[in-house]
């Protein structure tokens, strides 16, 4: 096959692959936006609130894209831009995965080239990051449901919190310690490389890309609030905060598909916001606005970014 026969065969697939995603994109938001009154759009707070949530949407793609980026030199030197690339339509491939698994492979898919398991190894990494920032956050959320609102069930979902933050805490930090009980396991035996990648990483860089995590989760929480204000919800600031991430560890706890993950995480936000406001079509509407910024919007870029994919190589 010559090179311009691939060219055009790259195009015509990632356009293909282009439209798919672009279609599956409008049709979760005319399925979410189909059940709410138009109305509750023209009953908004000051605009300010909304400028606020178009910023923070800029500053977690940039916190990402640069974690992402962080994350990969320990690979291979890559251009922040190709990074940013890579995030953008791994984003448009997990709209169409159980819980957004499809992220991190397609980031990998759009990089390309021969370093793919160093790529899964970082991949690693970044995904316990997040992890522990996600369920950082929801310990506190989860103390502060404890004290406000004592249940069994409750004691319960912080005892695991607790469990799982202490064990990805282990994984992140010590990884590399557990080799050579790994290397006598022939089903472990294949991560193995990935813990001799993160014995070659400095506690300076591991801090580092965590710190990340830790800010990108509380910049989408804060973002979150600031919706709920602008669709009129009022909620105590520290104590919507609280709240608001116990409402994301909610939501990566509970396996969805992207189909479904509306409802979830509508039935969700209720649950928790409905201790402080009976406003639920706002509620419904914050919810469904930080699913637009923070995944649908990102998404749509990603998936033109996917044309210029090479399939063929």
């Amino acid at each position: 096959m010559n090179k311009s026969t691939k060219i055009w065969l790259n195009y015509l697939t990632g356009g293909i692959i282009s439209v798919l995603l672009l279609w599956a994109i409008y049709g979760q938001i005319r399925k979410q936006l189909a059940g709410m009154d138009a109305a509750v759009w023209q009953q908004t707070g000051h605009p300010a609130f909304l400028i606020l949530c178009f910023v923070l949407m800029f500053a977690n793609i940039y916190l990402e894209s640069y974690k992402w980026h962080s994350l990969l030199s320990w690979a291979e030197p890559v251009r922040y831009g190709r990074s940013l690339g890579s995030y953008l339509a791994g984003i448009a491939f997990s709209i169409i995965t159980p819980n957004r698994i499809g992220e991190y492979p397609g980031r990998i898919l759009y990089l390309g080239g021969g370093n793919t398991l160093r790529y899964i190894n970082v991949s690693v990494s970044g995904i316990i990051s997040q992890l522990a920032g996600i369920y950082f956050f929801g310990f506190i959320g989860l103390v502060y449901y404890n004290i406000a609102y004592p249940a069994l069930i409750a004691k319960a979902a912080l005892g695991a919190c607790i469990s799982i933050n202490i064990f990805i805490a282990v994984v992140y930090w010590r990884f590399d310690s557990w080799l050579p009980k790994m290397a006598q396991n022939k089903w472990l035996r294949r991560f193995a490389l990935y813990g001799r990648l993160m014995g070659r990483v400095t506690a300076a860089h591991r801090i580092k890309v965590l710190s990340i995590s830790l800010l990108r989760v509380a910049v989408f929480t804060a973002q979150y609030l600031f919706l709920l204000r602008w669709m009129n919800v009022d909620i105590p600031l520290a104590q919507g905060f609280c709240m608001a991430a116990l409402f994301f560890w909610i939501m990566a706890v509970i396996p969805s598909l992207a189909l479904t993950e509306l409802g979830i995480r509508g039935a969700a936000s209720i649950y928790v916001f409905g201790h402080f406001s009976a406003n639920t079509i706002g509620i419904l509407a914050a919810t469904t606005g930080i699913w637009l910024l923070n995944l649908i919007l990102p998404s749509v870029f990603g998936s033109f970014l996917i044309i210029r994919m090479k399939w063929l190589r």
